[in-house]
């Protein structure tokens, strides 16, 4: 047995050295090497290279690394990945012939790395056996299947008037403030122990709203089962550009792998703003609003890749929350218009209702879900819909109250039962509720059992229903009659309780 053999059986790194030898023959290699003509806002000008193309990996000869973003006929337009002090011009380049990936896997659950895969933590880098590209295509629809299954957000209006199915790609849309993130915290807060294995993405957000993400993931035990892909303000623009990209990326990889997943883009409208940056720096030419005629195609790629998978595919799924912000409650604006053609929805946050007191400020008339309704569970969409009618109902008739009309019993008493439901409507954030609580509050509204509280206490009584609930079997397929006998049980001795 020769030497060579052993090594090749030892699989060390002398093994694969071994291996090499065997295999290289010598032979003519031609490389292109370019210099950096110009450098400067995260862009490098590089010329001499007319072999590039695009989003090929550019390494500079100090050891900053670039990608390739545009062409002209004499140089290479570059956003930089990776950036020393000594890059200036002069400094030569050359192609690296691969392209753009991170790695994958469970190691990265409960880290926070860049786009690159880098960590952020302070930890080790964490040992991925996998590579997944940023740029890849989205599955073909053979190997899609529709929507079936819910994913429960722990937020009462989402869950019973606007549900998002698992694969779905639902849009977050309001103006600053408003609590947008915090609905997507609160989402994945939920997943816990529901088997979906969540990425949240920070796009150009300050180090202190980052700290703060973190934190609440950590302090709530979601950390566990999330990837955090941070490009916070500071980082170079290519980066913030790849970030949503890089997360799409690991969600896709657990995916492929008949795995669910939650992946958050907070939030696009920075995204977008970047990208608008990079093209005007990289001399494109300018379209609506100065934004690159392409910027919708863009995010067209990144949310086509979620989906929900057939099961000759693996069966498994990514749900997308994009996060966009709105001016002035401008639904219409450029951006936004563009996500919500794209997205299978979208939950709309008004200034109003949030101005009202109502957290979470979910406007529902603005907001809607296309496909969520076919994943919802049959029995919390069946007692949705009565409760949808009666407050569709009280909408229009609050529009009379205001003028002080003089209104008939059954009138009366809609807007009374109006008031009320706005009022159970309301939700702390960091509190996400199981589905089998949405269930039994809807019976209660449905049913009157909740007629007789005066809506400020209405928190307390359903407080006081979780806690019975809590401890009782009732299940999302247990019979009506039950739920309601159990219900009848739980409301009166609350109010005997209480003395109401």
């Amino acid at each position: 047995m020769s030497s060579s053999s052993v090594h090749a059986g030892s699989g060390g790194p002398l093994a694969r050295q071994a291996a090499w030898l065997e295999t290289y023959r010598f032979g003519l290699r031609v490389s292109q090497r370019g210099s950096v003509t110009a450098v400067g806002d995260g862009i490098a000008w590089i010329g001499g290279l007319p072999g590039a193309a695009i989003d090929d990996i550019l390494q500079f000869a100090d050891g900053s690394q670039a990608l390739v973003f545009d062409l002209t006929p004499d140089h290479v337009g570059a956003v930089l990945l990776q950036q020393t002090e000594a890059l200036t011009a002069g400094t030569q380049v050359r192609v690296a012939r691969q392209r753009l990936g991170i790695p994958v896997g469970d190691a990265l659950l409960g880290r926070v790395i860049d786009p690159l895969g880098q960590p952020l933590d302070g930890r080790p880098a964490p040992q991925c056996t996998a590579h997944q590209r940023l740029e890849a295509a989205s599955p073909p629809i053979i190997a899609r299947d529709f929507v079936k299954q819910p994913l429960y957000t722990g937020n009462k209006i989402l869950d019973t008037l606007i549900p998002i199915g698992k694969g779905q790609r639902q849009l977050i849309v309001g103006d600053e403030g408003l609590g947008r993130s915090a609905l997507a915290i609160d989402a994945v807060i939920n997943q816990r122990d529901q088997a979906v294995e969540c990425v949240y993405v920070l796009i150009g957000q300050k180090r202190s709203t980052v700290v703060n993400t973190i934190e609440l993931l950590r302090h709530y035990g979601a950390l566990a089962y999330t990837t955090v892909v941070v490009a916070e303000a500071s980082a170079l623009p290519g980066l913030q550009h790849l970030a949503p990209f890089a997360g799409c990326a690991i969600a896709e990889y657990w995916m492929n792998r008949g795995r669910d997943t939650l992946v958050v883009y907070d939030d696009l409208s920075t995204h977008a703003r970047t990208y608008r940056e990079l093209s005007l720096l990289l001399r494109r030419p300018p379209g609506r609003e100065a934004y690159p005629g392409d910027v919708f195609s863009v995010h067209a790629k990144l949310l086509e890749r979620s989906t929900c998978l057939a099961a000759a595919s693996g069966n498994g799924s990514m749900t997308a929350l994009p996060i966009v912000e709105t001016n002035q409650g401008e639904i219409a604006a450029y951006i936004p218009t563009n996500l919500i053609s794209i997205t299978d929805g979208q939950v709309y946050l008004d200034a109003g209702l949030f101005d009202a007191g109502l957290r979470p400020a979910i406007d529902i008339g603005k907001s809607v879900s296309r496909i969520g309704g076919a994943a919802q569970h049959p029995r919390i969409k069946a007692e949705a819909g009565r409760m949808k009618l009666d407050y569709q109902q009280f909408l229009e008739l609050e529009v009379f109250t205001r003028f002080g009309a003089r209104l008939e019993p059954a009138m009366e008493k809609a807007i009374r039962r109006g008031h009320l439901l706005r009022a159970v409507l309301k939700q702390d954030r960091l509190h996400p509720l199981p589905a089998r609580f949405q269930l039994a509050w809807l019976v209660a509204f449905n049913d009157g059992l909740l007629d007789d509280v005066d809506p400020e206490q209405v928190g307390q009584v359903l407080q006081s229903l979780a806690r019975q609930l809590a401890d009782s079997e009732l299940a999302l397929d247990t019979p009506r009659d039950d739920w309601l006998a159990a219900l009848h049980r739980w409301l009166p001795a609350r109010s005997a309780e209480d003395g109401t």
